[in-house]
Parts: structure tokens; C-alpha cells; sequence
């Protein structure tokens, strides 16, 4: 299955499929045994980047509605 991101309302990115989530020193994080997982967006997971549910706790609020977005700028 491709990778699915989906923007929970109020809460994290639910990450499915066949994924690969890396450091930014290029170490592979281990999920064995894992369908998703679910990335923090409220800054207050004590879990970074996983969402251990703060979210809730901290009043986070996000709704965001799908959108195009315009093409890149060119490169020189």
C-alpha cells in the first residue's frame, strides 16, 4: 500500500503504509509490528515526533481543509 498522510482534525498526522520515517541524521526509526503510526503537530508530545495524545490536553487546534498548492518557483 502507498503511503497515506492524513491531517487529523485538532490533532497529529496519521502516517499508513509502507513507510520509512528517518532522523535528521539519517537513522531509520523502528516500528516493527506497525499498520500507522502518528506524528505530533502540537509541539507538546514528551513522545517527539510521535503524538502520545497532549494534543488534547493542551487545547490544539488545527483543521486544515485540502487545498492545491501552487507550483514550486523555478529553479535557475
Amino acid at each position: 500500500m502507498p503511503v497515506k498522510i492524513t491531517v487529523r482534525d485538532n490533532g497529529p498526522l496519521r502516517i499508513e503504509g509502507d513507510f520509512e520515517l528517518y532522523d535528521a541524521k539519517g537513522e531509520k526509526f523502528s516500528a516493527p509490528g506497525r499498520e500507522y503510526i502518528s506524528l505530533c503537530r502540537c509541539g507538546q508530545s514528551s513522545n517527539k515526533p510521535f503524538c502520545d495524545g497532549t494534543h488534547g490536553r493542551c487545547g490544539f487546534q488545527s483543521i486544515e481543509i485540502a487545498r492545491v498548492l501552487p507550483p514550486p518557483p523555478p529553479t535557475a
